[in-house]
C-alpha cells in the first residue's frame, strides 16, 4: 500500500476507537490514539491525564468555558500569554503533521482531519451509530450504567462537537467534512474496517 494517513473521527459509544486500533493492526501501521497523548504530554511537560482530558474536549476560550460553566482554572495561561489548552493544541497539531509527513499510520481524533486537510494522502473517516448501538457499546466496554449512558455520550459529544467549532470553525460530524461516514451500528466494527480497507485500495 501507498504511503495513507487515515484519520477516525467518532461519536461517543460508536467503536470509532477500535476501528481505528482494529485497522491499524490489519494494514501493519500505528494507530496514534493514547500513544498520541504520551507524546503531547512528553513534549508539552504537562501530565497526561491534564493533555488527555485538554486535547480533544475543552477550549481555551475563556468566554466558551464560562459559558459551558467550567472553571476559570481551564484558563490558566502559559508564560508566552497563550492558554494552556491553546498550547496543547499547539504542540499536538505540530506532532500530527511530522507524523504525517514521515508514516503511514491511523490517527484518531483530535481535529486530525482538519489539521491534515492539504494532504492528499490522507482518508477521513467518521463513524457514527443508532442509538441503541450506542447505548450497548457504553454500557459494556466504558463503565457507565444503562441509566446514565444516553447523558454521558450527549455530554462527550457535545464537548468534542464544540471543541471541533472552536479551532476548525467547521461543524464535527457533518458529512462534507469527511471522505467517508459509516454507521458501525448497522455495519458493524468489521464490516466498517473492511469498507475502509477496500476504499483505501481505490484511494
Amino acid at each position: 500500500m501507498k504511503k495513507r494517513i487515515i484519520t477516525i473521527s467518532r461519536q461517543n459509544g460508536s467503536g470509532g476507537r477500535y476501528i481505528g486500533e482494529r485497522l491499524a493492526k490489519e494494514l501493519g501501521i500505528t494507530c496514534y490514539d493514547e500513544k498520541l497523548m504520551d507524546m503531547v504530554a512528553k513534549e508539552s511537560g504537562f501530565a497526561l491525564d491534564f493533555v488527555e482530558e485538554k486535547g480533544e474536549r475543552i477550549t481555551g476560550s475563556l468566554l466558551f468555558n464560562i459559558a459551558s460553566s467550567l472553571t476559570y482554572a481551564n484558563n490558566v495561561f502559559t508564560g508566552n500569554g497563550v492558554s494552556l489548552q491553546d498550547e496543547i493544541y499547539f504542540i499536538q497539531n505540530r506532532i500530527i503533521k511530522d507524523i504525517a509527513e514521515k508514516e503511514s499510520c491511523v490517527i484518531v481524533g483530535r481535529c486530525a482531519d482538519y489539521i491534515l486537510k492539504d494532504r492528499e494522502d490522507c482518508l477521513n473517516v467518521f463513524i457514527h451509530a443508532d442509538e441503541k448501538s450506542k447505548l450497548k457499546r457504553a454500557v459494556k466496554y466504558y463503565n457507565v450504567s444503562e441509566k446514565d449512558a444516553p447523558a454521558v455520550m450527549k455530554k462527550k459529544d457535545k464537548a468534542r462537537y464544540n471543541h471541533y467549532k472552536y479551532y476548525t470553525d467547521q461543524e464535527w460530524g457533518m458529512a462534507s467534512n469527511y471522505d467517508l461516514c459509516l454507521n458501525s451500528g448497522l455495519l458493524g466494527v468489521d464490516g466498517c474496517v473492511q469498507l475502509i480497507r477496500e476504499v483505501l485500495e481505490q484511494f
